[in-house]
């Protein structure tokens, strides 16, 4: 019967040694490599007391960044949502009333701000594809549970807060050209 490629081998029934049968030389390599592991460094940390070095661009929570004055940036545009490979953000968008102009910078806002978690993949297109620099990605760890609903995010939990000392800095995660073009305070977008 001919083989249906050419890389089929032979197998020979050759006997075994009386060394090859007790398998003397096997077990002593075995354990050779296993004694070489306790003497090489280990690479394993205690983690919580212990942490590895995140890259500048380590992709973590989401924030909802406010502008210099405080209001929020966001204006429920849905171009997070539409860019979501996952389909993991929901929002509900609402004009802003007489009075809220401190509150939000543009007349439509994000009344409701959803993303679930357990569905996002971290790849960052929402941060890429808001036009008013709104969403950020950080180095803040999503931490692990055993329900689902703490893993839905609302607004109440991605917007940063007022105070300007307890803000998240994103600059690490910009280029250096969106960082010149943000110098400019002529333009509409950076006001």
């Amino acid at each position: 019967m001919q083989s249906l490629t050419n890389r089929s081998k032979v197998v020979s029934d050759k006997k075994m040694t009386f060394m090859e049968k007790i398998y003397l030389p096997a077990i002593i390599k075995g354990m050779m490599i296993t004694i070489t592991h306790f003497f090489s460094k280990k690479t394993t940390i205690s983690y919580p007391e212990e942490t590895r070095p995140f890259s500048p661009v380590y992709r973590g929570m989401h924030v909802l960044k406010r502008d210099d004055i405080g209001r929020e940036r966001c204006t429920a545009c849905g171009l997070c949502a539409v860019a979501c490979p996952a389909e993991a953000i929901t929002m509900i968008a609402a004009e802003r009333k007489a009075g809220e102009e401190n509150l939000y910078r543009e007349e439509k806002y994000a009344s409701s701000y959803e993303i679930n978690m357990l569905r996002c993949i971290f790849c960052g297109d929402c941060e890429e594809a808001c036009p008013k620099e709104a969403i950020f990605l950080t180095n803040r760890i999503v931490e692990a549970g055993y329900q689902r609903e703490p893993f839905i995010f609302t607004k109440n939990e991605l917007v940063e807060p007022l105070d300007p000392a307890k803000r998240i800095d994103v600059s690490k995660r910009q280029t250096k050209a969106v960082l010149e073009f943000k110098k400019n305070g002529n333009l509409p977008h950076n006001k």
